[in-house]
């Protein structure tokens, strides 16, 4: 049958398809629209079953809080290459996610790939996506956060952001400097009291295989080996990390001085380029 440019036009209106994708569903399909909308979609399947084992090492990463700024998400919808990225079309796709992840909270990245988008499901929406730029994309990353108040960060590329929580109501800017500390230092933990045990064990053992190298006696091993651990959470804590816009103080002081009672009670960081 013949297909008019119109009907092209109609379907790429209702699909976001390229013209030629259309023409091409619709000839498939004998000019029936819905079966057409099925053939593009199976398209994007079809690509991302071909391209599943390429690396998604581009794309963007969104913090989102709510209005009251005690629920945020943290998402991240990545793709192959940074010119896919910066498309605006990918870019409206990935707050489009945001937004929905931030309405519905729900518990895992599962969850969120059959939340209603438009019509669809958010993983037949990116499934759709990818059918249109013919390159892998990818839900990478999920996580929600509830506080009596909620920070958010985005670095300027897009491919790094931070959300973290607090105990009680801080000022915006007093947030914000705490969710770039975490953005810029990436800390393991909050402090040493909730740094994962696997975390500890593994570097403990690796003090103490140096130290045998060094040849130090086996009854100061425990001990130095435990020095170097207090060295880890200064490095590597939040709370016992120098505030990095001061340099003099701990972020622990810094909440002290700016926010007497204030504490960080959760937090979730996520780069591309990790």
């Amino acid at each position: 049958m013949e297909i008019k440019a119109v009907d092209v036009a109609k379907l790429r209106k209702m699909t976001g398809a390229g013209m030629m994708d259309c023409k091409k569903a619709l000839v498939e399909a004998d000019g029936d629209y819905t079966r057409a909308q099925e053939i593009i979609r199976e398209k994007g399947k079809l690509i991302a079953a071909k391209r599943a084992d390429r690396d998604t090492t581009e794309g963007s990463v969104i913090a989102m809080a709510n209005e009251a700024n005690n629920k945020a998400i943290l998402v991240c919808l990545g793709c192959e290459t940074d010119f896919v990225s910066g498309n605006s079309e990918f870019k409206a796709l990935a707050e489009s996610i945001a937004n929905a992840a931030l309405k519905a909270m729900p518990a895992d990245l599962e969850a969120l790939k059959i939340i209603d988008l438009g019509g669809q499901t958010i993983e037949e929406a990116v499934n759709q996506q990818i059918g249109k730029s013919g390159e892998k994309h990818s839900l990478a990353c999920y996580y929600k956060l509830e506080a009596p108040y909620i920070a958010t960060y985005i670095h300027m590329n897009n491919k790094l952001a931070t959300i973290v929580g607090f105990n009680q109501e801080v000022s915006y800017e007093l947030g914000r400097e705490i969710a770039m500390q975490i953005t810029a230092m990436s800390p393991v933990s909050i402090s040493k009291d909730d740094c994962p045990k696997n975390v500890v064990e593994k570097e403990l053992e690796i003090y103490r295989e140096q130290i045998r190298e060094e040849g130090k006696p086996e009854n100061m091993i425990e001990q130095i080996a435990n020095g170097k651990l207090n060295k880890f959470f200064k490095e590597q804590t939040l709370e016992q990390q120098t505030f990095v816009k001061d340099g003099k103080i701990s972020v622990l002081d810094h909440l002290k001085n700016e926010a007497p009672g204030a504490k960080v009670v959760g937090f979730f960081r996520y780069s591309l380029n990790d």
